[in-house]
This record gives C-alpha cells, structure tokens and sequence, in this order.
C-alpha cells in the first residue's frame, strides 16, 4: 500500500484551554442538559448523616444544596442513615427524602457501617472498621438496617462491609481457617441474616447494593467475597476513587485503577454492576475530572460523587465536569455499543498479588490496553499472567495450550516463581529454571552498549538466566544485566517475561500502608522507547501501532476507534501508524477535525485527552 505523507497536528495547551472552555455546558443549563442525557449517563451525589441531621433542620440550606445538585446535573439523592454512631432522626430523614423528590430527585438511603461512641464494636486494628464478631455490632446495626427499609425502596452500604479484627474472639471463631476465609465467611453470612433479610423483612420491594472501594487486589483479605456477595445484593457498585497519583495520602493510585476495578468487578457481577463511585479527596481540578473519563470509560452509567457537602460547597473539579460533560456522554453512548478492548489481564477472585499488586495499573499506564477478567480469557489472543494468576491451579495447563493455540501470553516473573512448576515455565518461557523471587532495585538501564539513569529507580523481582529466549530489555545490577523483558517463540504461540515488581506485603508492611499503593515506582519513569517496546511487545491494539512516552494510555473502543490520554504534566508527542489509510475523526483537543493518512503525529497537551474515530 502506498503510504501518504505524514501529517503533524499539534495544539498548543492555551488553544487547547480555549477549544474546551467554548464548549461548557453552563451552570444554569446543566439540570436540563443532565436530564435529557441520564439514560447514557447520570450523575448522583451521596449525603453523610452529619449533613443530612443539619439539613433537616434548616430549610435554606436545604434549598440551597437543591440548587447546588442542579447546577451538576444531579439526578439522584442518597441520605445517609448511620455513619460513625451519628444517627438522623426518622424526621430528618423524612423531610429531606420529601424534599428532595419535590426538586426532581430520585432519593434513597446509604450507611457507612463503621464504629462510634457507644455503637457497635471496634476492630482491634487501626482501620475505622467494626469488629463484625461480636454480638453488639450486629445488635446495634440491625434497627438501623430496618429503620432505612421502612423509609426507602433503595439501599446502599458503603464500602466498610469488611474487617481486620483479629482479637481473641475473632481469632476463636476463626479455628483453623486463614484470616481472609474466615472474614469472606463471616461477611457473606451477615450480607443475608443483617443486611438483606432484615431489610426485605421490613419492605420486600427494597433494593439492597454492596458497594466495593477500589481496592480490588486486597478485597479478599478483609472480607470481601467477591464471588457470593454479587449473588445476594440485588445490584452491585464499585469505587473508582483513583485521586491524586503522586501523593502519598491516597496511595500514588495510578487512574488506570478505576477502569481495570470497575470492568473486573463486571466479570464477576455481570449486570448487577449498576454504578461507579468517586470523590474529592486529594483531587486537583484535573485530577476529579480524569476519574470521570476512566469510569465512563470502563462502562459505568451511573456515577456517585462523593461527597454531597463538597458538592454543595463548590470544587473547581465541578467546572471541568460541565466542560467535559458532553463528551463524557458521547463517550458513555460509544463504549456502550463498543466496549473498551485490549489484552485480556488474569485475575481470579481471591487471588494473592505476590509481588505484583496493582501492577494491571502500572502497566496500564504504559500504553497497554489491559481488559480484566476473573475467569481465564482462552479466548483472546493477547493474554496478561501476572502473579495473581498462580490462584488458579491449572495455570500452567492453561498457558501451555493458548501457546499451543498460537495467543501471544505475556507473563511477570511473580508468577512464574509463584507456581509449583516453575521449571516447566521457565523452559517454556526460555529460562534457566527454577525462577525465585529476589526482589531487587536498580539505577541503571542498559542501553545499547551504555547505560541510562532509570529516574526514580526501577524495581525488578528475580535474576532470570536466559536460555533460548530473546532479551528485548535489560538492567544493570551493579555491572552484572539482568533481563527486564524477555520474548520466547513457543510453536506458533508467544510467551514472553516481565521482569517487574511493584509491591508485596513486605513492601506494603515496611511503610505501614494497608490498602494502596506505598510508594511511587520508576516504572512510570521508562524511557519512551522502552515504553513502546513494552506496547508492542503486548499487542492489543489491532489497526494502530503507537510510539508514546509512559504515562500515555491507550485504550481501544472495540474496531470504532481509539481512546488517548496523556497523564503527563507536560506535553506528550505521540505517534500513530495505522494499519491501513483512511478516514480518521479527531475529537475532544481542539476542534473536531477529520484527517486520511495513515501516519499521525500528535502534541498532546499536559493532561489532555484525544478521542480518534474511524470515519
């Protein structure tokens, strides 16, 4: 095929500010704008029990927060009955619910079940959670629980369904069972005899949702049981709550989490998954609106904005909403005829991270497309194997025959020292074997006969020795190179090797962090030709080949087009080489413009996004 010559298109951040700022929907539009788009997208806020006592008691400010919920196209109200011992009176609740349903908003109830003076019984850790064991907490809650499905057809229990106690009387019940069984046994039981059956009990129309936070690769360990809870709530949501990625508060979450949580959570709940959720905490303006494009992106329909106080209070992150809500529609109505694709990433429920928890972030971050599944994607001809993996007993069967059916299956050294048979992978993946975990950090990066500085370091979890496998990336542990990225051609299959490590729980102990991220990684620090040799070497983005720096993800809308962002403080020049030439629709950086080439070259702005559709 011909090719054309290569067009350069390139805006700069001011005109890319302009573009944005002409296309706002205003304030005093919003309620209408909102109301005419809530079956692709809708928008709802959640009120905690301490504003709902104020509210209750002060009209003005109940008229003034109505107001607040239209001017961001708020459509649903969610009163909180209990959080904290704090408990509004029927009154309170019920002048509110009124209210609220009088200014057009669907209304129902939350509660965020965690301990107060005098209520219930704390876990013995330092996490706000309940000591589920004992007697008092079930028989404090209980009214609670039947008080709201006297008031509401529709609750929701906030993600603090789950615990760390491990005081003699937990540890007593416990037996011989390992802490994560006995919590996901104890949670799923009080899900029906608490929760559901009480609720149903009181009112049998009532609708009864468990909300998951978004930290998927530890639900297990504190009680979460993702595989029976969907099947006793009525509807499921997620949270996808990533904040501010470089900060230590909430855990340097990378924004890749909120689509890789929400779309996991979907293979296992199917349609029950009903709704996303997200705050302000730690969010800058851009920050608050990124989490918005991820969880659209993901699929989600109906966003909860945590909380309502912040909302009535005002956050600059409300005007980039309004700016971006027109998109953010066009968007909802595109993934929900074509999903997002990609690699298909591994993750049974339950699983052990090893050494890779949260690495499906990180590596989304890179550019590489990863789709979750909780069931083994044979299917798919990209596969992601990280440590996670091991969970399922047959892996290595599994992964044997998708190379014997000619998939490209990209697994992390986690998993290969994770596995009984870590031999028969490493023959397969061109390895000297047995592979053992010996995490390890470097400064150096080999490049070509020198070496580079890896910004921030670079964390690698073994020392494979290469057999016949191809070494794409390599480190320097002192003067010694140490593989980073390995290819191995199996028969008509791939299976090749990253050598990464993000965080273990001896990473995770030796800060005192329980549920996120500890610690910024070098891996978001690569060079852009190492991050496009990672792409590549993944594959998932049929029709595109693209060269971009970290921190630039990648995310195809099934054969309709692809989904760019740049997280990046600074501009991102970015590359397209398409398949085939034709016509390609740009959207959401400047004005909307159609090009036919079939080399592309873009300036992305600082924490920009761009939007290319197949004409």
């Amino acid at each position: 095929m011909r090719h054309r010559p290569k067009l350069v298109f390139s805006l700069t951040c001011a005109l890319f500010l302009l573009a944005r700022a002409a296309v706002a929907v205003a304030p005093e539009k919003m309620r209408a704008v909102a109301a005419e788009h809530k079956a692709a997208l809708q928008l709802q806020t959640y009120l905690t029990a301490d504003a709902v006592r104020q509210l209750g008691e002060d009209a003005p400010a109940r008229k003034a927060s109505a107001e607040a919920f239209h001017r961001l196209g708020i459509q649903t109200v969610i009163l909180e009955v209990y959080r904290g011992a704090v408990l509004p009176s029927d009154a309170a609740l019920t002048v509110l619910r009124d209210f609220y349903r009088e200014q057009g908003f669907a209304v129902m109830a939350g509660m965020a079940t965690v301990p107060g003076e005098g209520f219930g019984v704390a876990a013995n850790t330092g996490l706000h959670w309940f000591n589920w064991q004992a007697a008092k907490t079930r028989e404090d809650l209980e009214p609670v629980v039947r008080r709201a499905a006297r008031l509401f057809d529709r609750i929701v229990i906030d993600d603090f369904l789950c615990t760390g106690d491990t005081s003699d009387e937990s540890g007593e019940a416990r037996g011989d069972r390992s802490w994560s069984a006995y919590r996901m046994d104890l949670l799923t039981g009080l899900s029906h005899s608490l929760f559901i059956g009480p609720a149903k009990e009181e009112n049998p129309d009532v609708t009864m949702i468990v909300k998951y936070p978004q930290w998927y690769d530890r639900y297990h360990q504190f009680g979460y049981d993702v595989e029976r809870e969907p099947q006793l709530f009525d509807e499921v949501w997620v949270g996808t709550e990533t904040r501010g990625a470089r900060t230590q508060r909430f855990g340097f979450t990378q924004p890749y989490e909120g689509f890789f949580a929400y779309r996991w959570m979907e293979s296992l709940a199917g349609a029950k998954l009903q709704s996303a959720w997200f705050d302000h905490g730690d969010c800058t303006d851009i920050d608050f609106v990124e989490q918005a494009w991820q969880t659209v992106l993901a699929g989600a329909k109906q966003i909860v904005i945590f909380n309502a106080q912040e909302v009535i209070a005002g956050h600059n992150g409300h005007d980039r909403l309004r700016e971006d809500f027109d998109g953010l529609v066009e968007l909802a109505k595109a993934v929900a005829l074509h999903p997002v694709s990609g690699v298909a990433s591994y993750k049974p429920a339950h699983s052990e991270a090893g050494g890779d928890l949260y690495v499906n972030d990180f590596v989304g971050m890179l550019g590489v497309p990863l789709v979750p599944s909780a069931h083994y994607p044979d299917e798919a001809a990209n596969l992601f194997l990280p440590a996670q993996a091991a969970h399922d007993p047959d892996i290595v069967k599994k992964i044997a025959a998708s190379l014997v059916a000619g998939k490209n299956v990209v697994v992390t050294a986690s998993l290969i020292a994770s596995v009984a048979e870590s031999e028969t992978l490493c023959e397969l993946a061109g390895l000297q074997g047995p592979l053992k975990s010996d995490p390890f950090r470097t400064e150096a990066l080999v490049f070509g006969e020198s070496r580079i500085a890896a910004q921030n370091g670079l964390d690698l979890e073994a020392r494979p020795v290469v057999s016949t496998a191809e070494v794409l990336l390599a480190v320097y542990d002192n003067d010694t190179a140490v593989p980073f990225l390995t290819r191995h051609q199996v028969g008509s299959g791939t299976l090749s090797v990253l050598n990464s490590h993000t965080f273990s729980q001896a990473d995770f102990d030796a800060v005192g962090e329980v549920l996120l991220s500890p610690r910024d990684l070098g891996l978001l620090y690569l060079p852009a030709n190492w991050a496009d040799a990672i792409r590549a070497l993944f594959g998932g983005t049929p029709g595109v080949k693209m060269s971009a720096p970290s921190r630039v993800t990648l995310q195809p809308l099934g054969a309709t087009g692809w989904f760019i962002q740049n997280y990046n403080d600074t501009a991102a020049n970015i590359r397209l080489d398409f398949e085939q030439a034709g016509k390609y629709l740009i959207r959401l950086q400047g004005d909307p413009r159609t090009v036919e080439e079939q080399t592309l070259t873009l300036e992305m702005a600082p924490r920009s996004r761009v939007w290319i559709a197949k004409e």
